[in-house]
């Protein structure tokens, strides 16, 4: 039974599948989005979120931690210094998994990971979402003003 066992071992020993891990999250914080296969994008997706909330603040002891994991010196310093600019208000969610259906050799369950705010095509929608959004009971100043009109000339 497998009652607390959370991690999936992707087929790989302990060693292999810690290394194959940091190459996967250091090319998909240098092409902010990488096709792989659905386990290994969920597998990524619990590796390397917990880095990016670390790289929002940082100090020489989160550096550290990330290094540690990460083990490639380019990789960490372009996830806090782009990375992090670019995600310091969000409060969690950084990648997005879309599953792009199965490989042609040995069908396997393809998907794309990818940094959620570097998505020109899904983030150009929310902002323009954001800058035209309007209420419907704010009455209209020019609307007000005609029915000003109106009751003067009842009275007369």
């Amino acid at each position: 039974m497998r009652h607390g066992k959370k991690i999936n071992h992707l087929g790989r020993k302990t060693a292999h599948r810690k290394s194959m891990l940091a190459n996967m999250a250091c090319s998909l914080i240098e092409h902010k989005r990488i096709n792989t296969t659905v386990a290994k994008a969920k597998a990524l997706k619990q590796f390397v979120e917990p880095m990016i909330t670390k790289s929002k603040e940082d100090t020489t002891h989160n550096r550290r931690i990330v290094m540690a994991r990460l083990r490639q010196k380019e990789a960490v310093a372009e996830l806090f210094r782009d990375v992090a600019a670019k995600i310091g208000d969000r409060p969690g969610g950084y990648t997005r998994i879309i599953k792009l259906g199965n490989r042609l050799g040995d069908n396997a369950d393809m998907a794309m990971i990818e940094l959620v705010d570097y998505n020109e095509i899904y983030n150009a929608d929310k902002a323009k979402k954001k800058t035209t959004r309007r209420s419907r009971r704010g009455g209209s100043k020019p609307a007000a003003a005609p029915v000003e009109t109106q009751a003067s000339n009842e009275e007369e």
